[in-house]
């Protein structure tokens, strides 16, 4: 990245893209967008549920380019002082308020050594906190109290996420806010996309397996009695879990390449796929407020459907 910050050689930003490529499976658009973004100059907004590879895409782009990635969290407790910093109060009582004794927060930090702010649930950040961006969003430049004014490196970036799903305990976001921060929605990758992951991460080598845990995991993004599904993570962790229980109850895993509807497993291995769900994934699905069955009672019958209902459809005649 050039001085300017907003100008990136077209060869090297191909090169990153081709890099990032190879970590992150299924988000070849998705790249080529923030990166784009982040490339002219802009702040942005990534907008979709959790576990969507945003900040795995992040942790590429800022590693690639050898900068900082600062996390923060956005929750109640995000004050301005939190976000920016402060001054060390034992300090203060012996020495009052000097540049030396401020503890820079990660606004700061993030402005000092032009890297990426990057905040999780921004929306759930208060708004006087939020406010304090505007000032280092559009000048790159912010003012401290006693400490005198900070400007950021050319490869500053502010970098948000938000949850679209999720209404509980969140701020609406300003349109100062809004007009300052492009905006990219990224939603689940594709099934294939997801058993490519659930394969890397977990290691687990039986197709089946692999195709089961990330089926069972996208039932749940679309039942109307679900308000929220998993993500890919509940897929990666029902294989585990069933790799884990197949190996202490004696169970053959079967290895079949097929991602077609299962048929004619063996009991014994759905089952242990039925155990898997219900750790693995009734923490993660969040029912519709009119609901009136428990998350075990609607995984049971997503395991139903995937091993009974739908191989029975599936067979000839």
């Amino acid at each position: 990245m050039q001085n300017n910050g907003s100008v990136v050689e077209a060869t090297s930003l191909s090169e990153v893209r081709s890099r990032i490529a190879h970590k992150v499976v299924g988000r070849e658009r998705e790249t080529d967008l923030l990166l784009a973004a982040v490339a002219a100059g802009r702040d942005l907004m990534l907008e979709g549920p959790p576990g969507t590879s945003k900040s795995t895409l992040l942790g590429a782009i800022t590693s690639e380019w050898d900068i900082p990635l600062v996390f923060v969290e956005g929750n109640a407790d995000l004050t301005p002082s939190r976000l920016v910093g402060h001054h060390n109060p034992a300090r203060v009582l012996k020495e009052d308020y000097t540049a030396n004794n401020f503890v820079e927060g990660p606004l700061i930090e993030a402005m000092r050594t032009g890297g990426f702010l990057y905040i999780e649930e921004f929306n759930r950040a208060p708004e006087d906190t939020l406010n304090t961006l505007l000032t280092a969003m559009a000048e790159r430049v912010i003012t401290v109290p006693r400490v005198g004014s900070v400007t950021a490196l050319p490869t500053f970036r502010i970098v948000a996420s938000m949850n679209p799903y999720d209404n509980i305990g969140t701020t609406r976001l300003s349109t100062s806010v809004h007009d300052r921060m492009c905006r990219l929605v990224i939603t689940y990758q594709d099934a294939a996309a997801e058993r490519e992951i659930v394969t890397r991460r977990t290691g687990v080598m039986s197709a089946r397996v692999v195709a089961d845990a990330v089926a069972v995991t996208r039932a749940t993004r679309q039942r109307d009695d679900i308000r929220q599904g998993s993500s890919v993570r509940g897929a990666i962790d029902v294989a585990l879990m069933v790799a884990q229980l197949a190996q202490m109850r004696g169970v053959q895993l079967p290895a079949a390449d097929s991602v077609e509807p299962p048929r004619g497993l063996p009991e014994e291995y759905t089952a242990v796929v039925l155990d898997a769900m219900l750790v693995a994934l009734s923490g993660r699905i969040h029912l519709d407020d009119t609901a009136f069955e428990t998350p075990e009672a609607v995984l049971h019958q997503i395991w139903q459907d995937h091993f009974i209902l739908l191989p029975a459809a599936a067979e000839p005649g």
